[in-house]
C-alpha cells in the first residue's frame, strides 16, 4: 500500500468530525473522475494534476473547497469564502448526510464545471498588491535592508500572507514581535506555512 493511500484511509477512518459526511462528499468527488491526493494534511482532489477540491472535517461542519470556486457559476448562490481575506477559494459546508444528499446534483455540477475549468487552463486573476503592509512591516524593512531585500524577492502570495498576518494583531507590540519571530524565515524566502 503506498503512503498516499495509507494516509488516506486513515484520514477517513479516524475522523473524529464528520466521517459520514466526509465518506458521503468523498465518494461523490471519485465518480466525478477526480484523483484523489493527500495534501495539506487531508484529501485534496486534482484533475490531470491540477487541485479542484479539498475536504476538511471542522469542529462544526464538514466542508468541500474548491480552490477556484470564485470562477464557478453559483447561480444559486451557494458557495462561500471561507474567510475574509479568500480571494479564489469558495465552499460548501454540510452538518448531515441529508443536506449533503439533497445537494448531490449541484455537488456533482460544480465539480465537474471545476474539472472543465481546470482542463481549458482556467486562472483566477488576483491583483498583485490588494494589500497594505502594516507600519511596523515597512519600518522594520526601512531599518533592516536584508529584510526588505528578501522579502520584496518574496512570491505576491507570499507577501500578502505575511501582511495579512502581521497586520492583524491590533497591538503595535504584538505585530513588531510577529515580524521578528518570522524574519528568518523572510530571509530564507520561506513562505508562513513552508517547511
Amino acid at each position: 500500500m503506498s503512503d498516499q493511500r495509507q494516509k488516506l484511509d486513515s484520514f477517513f477512518s479516524e475522523a473524529k468530525v464528520w466521517p459520514e459526511e466526509l465518506r458521503a462528499l468523498r465518494e461523490i468527488l471519485l465518480d466525478c473522475g477526480l484523483t484523489e491526493e493527500f495534501k495539506w494534511r487531508g484529501p485534496c482532489y486534482t484533475y490531470d494534476g491540477g487541485n479542484v477540491a479539498i475536504l476538511w472535517g471542522f469542529k462544526d461542519n464538514a466542508t468541500l473547497g474548491f480552490f477556484k470556486g470564485v470562477l464557478l457559476k453559483d447561480e444559486q448562490n451557494l458557495l462561500m469564502a471561507p474567510g475574509e481575506n479568500s480571494r479564489s477559494s469558495r465552499v460548501l459546508k454540510f452538518t448531515d448526510l441529508d443536506q449533503i444528499g439533497k445537494m448531490e446534483p449541484v455537488i456533482r455540477s460544480y465539480a465537474l464545471e471545476a474539472m472543465e475549468l481546470e482542463k481549458a487552463g482556467a486562472t483566477v486573476d488576483l491583483a498583485k498588491n490588494d494589500f497594505v503592509y502594516p507600519e511596523e512591516l515597512i519600518a522594520a524593512m526601512e531599518a533592516d535592508p536584508p529584510l526588505q531585500e528578501a522579502f520584496e524577492k518574496l512570491t505576491p502570495g507570499r507577501r500578502r500572507g505575511y501582511a495579512l498576518f502581521f497586520g492583524q494583531p491590533k497591538q503595535a507590540a504584538t505585530r513588531e514581535g510577529r515580524i521578528r519571530k518570522m524574519r528568518d524565515r523572510i530571509l530564507a524566502r520561506k513562505g508562513m506555512h513552508d517547511r
